[in-house]
């Protein structure tokens, strides 16, 4: 991880195995199961259909960041104008500039299933994820947290 982004606590390609595979609940949103390819993870995700339509085979970048910002407040900038995004696009630029979808949410829990193999659930306004795999890898992924999920094809 380069130092422009400090606050990118996971990341990695994913190849997804399955959409819906317990059937379609809602009209809008999709689960999808995914496992990746350089830290042998499983994630699990619910998305919206509509703004990130997705296909099984296909390959996803997914991080998750602890904040927007590419890096620590600079000198004179408080940490509350940091997180500045702005629909009229004047705030600050920050990771959601690289990918093409985003939720915010917080991870919830925390699961040790063996010593070597934990599972993280975030959940972003109702929409869940859970990603499965060596608690090495997911170090920086704290419980109670705010958590960002930023998805690019």
């Amino acid at each position: 991880m380069s130092s422009n982004t400090s606050n990118i606590v996971f990341d990695d390609i994913f190849t997804i195995n399955a959409i819906d595979k317990e059937g379609k609940k809602f009209d809008r949103v999709s689960r999808l199961y995914a496992h990746s390819k350089n830290y042998d993870m499983d994630l699990t995700l619910d998305y919206n259909i509509e703004l990130f339509p997705l296909q099984q085979g296909q390959q996803v970048a997914l991080a998750l960041a602890t904040s927007l910002s590419r890096g620590p407040p600079a000198d004179g900038e408080e940490e509350k104008d940091v997180e500045v995004w702005r629909p009229d696009g004047k705030g600050r630029r920050g990771l959601e500039e690289d990918y093409e979808y985003v939720m915010y949410g917080k991870v919830y829990r925390f699961d040790g299933g063996t010593a070597e193999i934990v599972t993280a659930y975030a959940s972003f306004g109702g929409l869940l994820m859970s990603l499965t795999g060596s608690f090495r890898h997911m170090t920086n992924i704290v419980l109670g947290n705010p958590v960002y999920v930023l998805l690019r094809r």
